[in-house]
């Protein structure tokens, strides 16, 4: 069967990431990384490719699989530790076998060089990094230099000089060589530059920012931009990798559970590094709440008779009843134990969310497979006792804040999944604020007066979000537009209980259909509501932001203008700030990390 990527790409991430290409044998056959997976792999697809060695990749390619990452950084350093445990033949010009490269400050020396540094590292020195690649190593040190003036000569011509080198004319060195500086301010110097390095710059930062505006506003603009490059230079080497680090073994296990699936990621990391994400598909019946189907995984997954590779901790998505059961069954079983914690903060907090984006990714391409909806389709047509035609459904969703600036919804879904391309959105302004009935009636009076006005295209069902009322007012509109018999009409209203699977499902003549919660029939209605919701949640949201400022970043409550003054300063620009990640955010002056955090989500939601 060949790849349907038009499938495949209708359900991926456009955040950053990894993306590996497969064979039919599941064997890895290109790793690569992206900014945005997205454009990044549609562009493989194009018919305009003219690269044999792509085609050929093309041609042999049967599955793909994505892991989601909080930065293009994260990406790719996440990408050269699976070519070098995978070596996937496609790979062949881009591998090697040097380390990653960091930056070298010899403590040992009295008066201490910092300097390029890739290979093993050996004592009487301290290393940072580790860099993406050389250039960013190359680009701190020229910064360090200007900034805290090291020496960077090699021990041979440091000790032969008798005056001091052009490094020190052009004052990036402060001429050690010749005594042009004492020991203890030249320390004073490192121990900076050594602050720097790791994170503790907010005054050097300061200093560069304060003198920005100065220059912009005596219309130095050149000037400006140089310091503002150089401001941009600096949060390069700020730059925190939480793809490797020094903290220990440990997996993180996240789950995305909805419409009768469930997918389970587990990240491990071993000696501080990302070996990589595996997920899990169990079969669920669509009745067992997360936390259920979770704890089984977590009892199946590591009670296991050979305890090769486990963890010192593992870090959970969600709390589970009986961890401390586990962690005893763990201990008995094994000789050792391992700590399930749920509430985490910092690093182990970030490679959580790095998880669970990765299980909600893959839950929704296995949501938008062709065979899962042939089959929900197929059990459709049962639990509504004759087949549904065409196989479309149109569903509406009524979005607002206290009855102001309304948006409705209008989401298809047809045999091959979402169809996006007819998705349509209605700025509705009812008589009165919050009327949601009202605010229904006119969005489908002007959908469905229109598409009966120009012959377009109608559905065979029609789901409201919605009980008895609004099925009710809805079928009036329909009636007067002569198009009650024309297509099914359902409301999808939740039950007393207000739980997933406890759906009721409400008929324009004041019956109900109750399906189980296991219903496969359910899960597509409860698919296609909750992509109303989001719809209509994402176009209230553009129209409410639109109303209030023309900044992007005027909408995010706790944001005002010092401190959107202080985000565009401290990166140099909004494309910037949409491409940090929550950590880098949160470094900014007056930030949270709870305000970074809901700035970062207001920026890709």
């Amino acid at each position: 069967m060949t790849f349907d990527f038009r499938q495949f790409l209708s359900s991926c991430s456009s955040l950053p990431g990894v993306y590996q290409m497969r064979d039919r044998d599941g064997n890895v056959l290109y790793v690569g990384k992206a900014r945005d997976l997205r454009a990044r792999l549609s562009s493989y697809f194009l018919k305009t490719v003219s690269a044999p060695k792509t085609r050929a990749l093309v041609a042999r390619i049967d599955d793909i699989q994505t892991t989601l990452t909080g930065s293009e950084t994260e990406a790719l350093l996440l990408e050269q530790a699976l070519i070098k445990s995978l070596h996937p033949p496609y790979n062949i010009l881009m591998r090697d076998d040097k380390s990653y490269p960091y930056i070298k400050i010899t403590t040992a020396d009295d008066f201490p060089r910092v300097a390029f540094h890739r290979g093993q590292r050996r004592a009487g020195a301290r290393y940072f990094g580790p860099f993406p690649g050389a250039a960013g190593v190359r680009e701190s040190l020229n910064l360090l230099e200007k900034i805290f003036r090291l020496r960077n000569c090699q021990d041979s011509f440091f000790h032969n000089r008798t005056r001091p080198c052009l490094q020190y004319e052009i004052r990036r060195c402060s001429g050690p060589c010749v005594g042009l500086v004492s020991k203890q301010d030249y320390a004073e110097q490192v121990r900076l530059a050594t602050d720097f390095l790791e994170g503790r710059d907010r005054a050097v930062t300061d200093e560069l920012t304060t003198r920005m505006e100065q220059s912009a506003q005596a219309l130095e603009f050149e000037k400006a931009a140089a310091l503002r490059d150089q401001i941009a230079a600096i949060r390069s080497v700020q730059q925190k990798q939480y793809v490797e680090t020094d903290d220990g073994d440990l997996d993180i296990v996240a789950i995305a559970a909805r419409h009768g699936m469930a997918v389970i990621a587990v990240m491990m990391i071993r000696s501080g590094r990302v070996l990589g994400i595996r997920n899990w598909q169990p079969d669920t019946r669509g009745e067992e709440s997360a936390e259920i189907v979770l704890s089984a995984f977590l009892a199946h997954h590591y009670l296991q008779p050979d305890d090769a590779g486990l963890p010192d901790e593992v870090i959970l998505s969600l709390e589970v009843e009986d961890s401390d059961a586990l962690t005893e069954a763990v201990r008995q079983q094994h000789g050792r134990r391992v700590r399930f914690a749920h509430r985490v903060r910092g690093e182990r907090r970030r490679w959580l969310q790095m998880a669970t984006q990765n299980a909600e990714q893959t839950l929704l391409g296995r949501l938008a497979s062709r065979d899962n909806i042939d089959a929900r389709f197929a059990a459709l047509d049962e639990l509504l006792g004759e087949p549904l035609e065409p196989r479309r459904i149109e569903c509406f969703d009524i979005s607002h804040t206290g009855g102001e600036q309304a948006v409705a919804s209008c989401v298809v879904f047809g045999g091959d999944g979402a169809i996006k391309s007819d998705y349509r959105r209605f700025n509705v302004s009812p008589p009165v604020g919050g009327d949601d009935y009202a605010a229904m009636e006119e969005a489908v009076r002007r959908r469905y007066g229109r598409l009966r006005r120009e012959s377009g295209k109608l559905p065979g069902l029609l789901l409201i979000d919605g009980g008895a009322g609004q099925v009710s007012r809805v079928a009036a509109v329909l009636e007067e537009l002569g198009l009650s018999e024309e297509f099914v009409l359902l409301g999808i209203a939740k039950g007393p209980s207000r739980k997933p699977g406890l759906e009721v499902l409400c008929r324009p003549d004041g019956s109900q259909l109750l399906p189980q919660g296991d219903n496969p029939a359910l899960h597509l209605l409860q698919q296609v509501r909750d992509e109303a919701h989001r719809f209509a949640i994402g176009g209230h949201r553009q129209r409410r932001g639109k109303t209030r400022s023309q900044s992007s970043l005027d909408g995010i409550p706790g944001v005002g203008p010092a401190r959107r003054r202080a985000l565009l300063n401290h990166f140099g620009g909004l494309q910037t700030l949409r491409n940090a990640s929550a950590e880098e955010i949160a470094r900014v002056p007056g930030v949270s990390q709870a305000l970074a955090q809901a700035i970062y989500d207001w920026l890709h939601a």
